[in-house]
């Protein structure tokens, strides 16, 4: 059987794969694995609960804070807010256990459900492999007393909007900003929070009806924030997703400022005031050559992991270092953060532009890419890549095409039933040819029956 678990917590498509049914389990096993290690021992567990704007979050978000209170955890109900403000309020409200009820940039039919144990830390492997195990077994359920209680915390937002605020360096005054809300949990934080911080904001996709999240908007579809930059004559735009996790950008022309950029800033700044530890940046194999050698010319190491912020933050930890993050804009910042905070992001990118006076473009002119082409091959067998020798051949044949003015990344997706094909190469033509050869190979050999 399949494992439940993604590479960020359970996802599906709701009231489908992912029910009320298996969210109240979820909720339940969660609260017993977590008691069972000793992270409630001595007092009544408490955990805080959030979520997206999506329809379907409404019954799951009920279907968990039934199971936890049954379970007998009082709730902290958070509201609509985005995942890093669970994991901070998780710490801040010294909570047990946190709960994000989002599929992230997924879909709107998709939804998503991501733990964090004390102190705001997502759950390693073998936590969430215990509560899979654990679902729907017999229990002793508290009466009385002993269950949980619910209580809403509407006060939760403004905290977590002080906490990013506090971490500024220095004010966006003077700065003239686009920020795309992808109709999602930043649609009213967001905004503002970029002026409280002393930005001129214009909020795009900022209006959530519970069905129009990620929809033609936010970090997965950048063109209206393209067009609202330079309509606008803003100096940058930022996008996020539909859990404000990621953080990408483009510059006052248009052109886009990804996570390897950000985070090549982000690394650069630190390193100026010494605040960057080892001077070392942690970095997924889906980083892009040139930003790994932009890093080496600045003098900065990088850290290569798997695909996931998770695994970033767990190199992070075994390192002791305070920098990490994707391509995708998922940027950690652990002075701060446990997890990815894109608006934190957003706050410290802007930050950098308003401290040095120099055009966004100028400081992601750092990072000279090479082409990068990802191909999604759907309706395969997502576990059959790593074995299959077929597939193998032909990746050593690219990779010899390509020497080392490029590569080859093969790798089943953790959220989604896709296995992505990524090449880089010396031009965008080579780099299509090659990636669209090696789909149609993977297509052939992994087909599902």
């Amino acid at each position: 059987m399949a494992r439940l678990f993604g590479t960020d917590g359970v996802r599906g498509l709701a009231n489908a794969d992912l029910t009320a049914e298996l969210a109240l389990d979820l909720a339940v096993a969660a609260a017993h694995v977590l008691g069972d290690t000793g992270a409630f021992a001595g007092h009544r567990p408490s955990a805080v609960v959030g979520r997206d704007p999506r329809a379907s979050g409404e019954f799951l978000e009920a279907a968990v804070v039934a199971g936890l209170a049954s379970a007998g955890v009082d709730v902290a109900l958070a509201g609509v807010v985005p995942t890093p403000a669970v994991a901070f309020l998780v710490d801040d409200l010294s909570a047990d256990l946190g709960v994000m009820i989002s599929a992230s940039h997924n879909p709107m039919p998709d939804n998503g459900i991501k733990f964090f144990s004390r102190g705001g830390h997502k759950l390693d492997d073998a936590i969430e492999d215990a509560i899979e195990r654990r679902l729907r077994e017999p229990w002793s359920r508290p009466t009385g007393a002993a269950v949980g209680r619910v209580r809403h915390r509407p006060e939760a937002v403004e905290r977590y909007a002080a906490h990013l605020l506090a971490s500024l360096p220095n004010r966006l005054d003077g700065l003239r900003i686009v920020v795309d809300c992808a109709n999602g949990a930043a649609s009213a934080i967001g905004p503002d929070v970029y002026r409280a911080a002393g930005a001129e904001v214009i909020a795009i996709h900022a209006d959530p009806d519970g069905l129009n999240i990620n929809r033609d908007a936010g970090s997965t579809h950048m063109e209206a924030l393209v067009a609202a930059v330079v309509a606008e004559g803003a100096d940058a735009g930022i996008a996020h997703d539909g859990d404000a996790d990621r953080c990408l950008a483009v510059d006052a022309s248009g052109a886009l400022v990804d996570g390897d950029h950000i985070l090549a800033i982000l690394a650069g700044a630190l390193d100026r005031t010494g605040a960057l530890a080892g001077h070392t940046v942690v970095a997924t194999v889906m980083a892009n050559l040139g930003f790994k050698i932009a890093m080496r010319s600045a003098g900065i190491e990088v850290v290569e992991t798997a695909v996931g912020d998770r695994y970033v933050l767990e190199a992070m930890r075994d390192g002791g270092f305070v920098l990490g993050g994707e391509q995708s804009g998922h940027v950690v910042m652990s002075e701060f953060a446990t997890t990815g905070d894109g608006l934190l992001t957003g706050l410290h990118l802007l930050a950098e532009v308003a401290r040095t006076g120099r055009p966004l473009a100028e400081l992601a002119g750092a990072v000279v890419k090479l082409p990068q082409v990802l191909v999604n091959v759907s309706g395969v067998d997502r576990a059959g890549v790593e074995g299959n020798a077929v597939v193998a051949e032909h990746v050593a044949r690219a990779e010899a095409e390509l020497g080392e003015s490029g590569r080859v990344l093969l790798r089943p997706s953790g959220t989604e039933p896709v296995i992505r094909v990524m090449v880089e190469a010396a031009s965008r033509e080579q780099a299509e040819d090659v990636s669209g050869r090696l789909a149609d190979v993977v297509r052939a050999e992994l087909a599902l029956s």
